[in-house]
């Protein structure tokens, strides 16, 4: 069960994500519905830690195997979506591919689990304020290269 818990008029979500760079670009996964990008990752599950979120999602997700390589931040993201609020604490490890194929990768990913509306695309690190990334101090913590760093991100209306 996903570590998800309604309190008042919020949602408090705690998330684990990913940072996976190579080649000068930056892997993101996107809603084809909406309009930004995010880490990929997921919602930490009870009893489960970061680390092994991360490499359990992206699993799920991409059918690929990650290690850990570091640690880079963690955000409290205060945001609204959908008429709903959400304080979400997100843990941000560095990762890569195991498999040395997969370190060659530069193509769009398509999602395995049957979520069609999710895909995963490569950013160019050097054009990442282009972008529309979320929560959007990662722009920051990612162009200042300073790890590990908390960060606060509160974009509520």
């Amino acid at each position: 069960m996903d570590i998800t818990i309604n309190v008042e008029d919020y949602i408090l979500n705690i998330r684990a994500a990913a940072v996976i760079m190579h080649n000068g670009k930056i892997l993101v996964h996107r809603n084809i519905n909406s309009n930004h990008y995010a880490l990929p990752g997921g919602r930490i599950e009870i009893g489960e830690n970061s680390e092994n979120t991360i490499k359990r999602e992206i699993l799920e997700e991409m059918g690929k195997q990650v290690e850990l390589i570091g640690y880079i931040s963690t955000i409290e993201n205060f945001f609204e979506m959908n008429g709903k609020k959400y304080h979400e604490i997100e843990f941000v490890h560095k990762a890569e591919f195991t498999e040395k194929e997969d370190k060659l990768l530069q193509e769009t990913i398509k999602n395995i689990e049957g979520k069609d509306f999710l895909q995963y695309e490569w950013l160019e690190l050097d054009k990442i304020e282009q972008y529309p990334l979320m929560p959007k101090v990662i722009k920051e913590i990612l162009k200042n290269k300073v790890f590990p760093v908390h960060k606060i991100n509160d974009d509520r209306e």
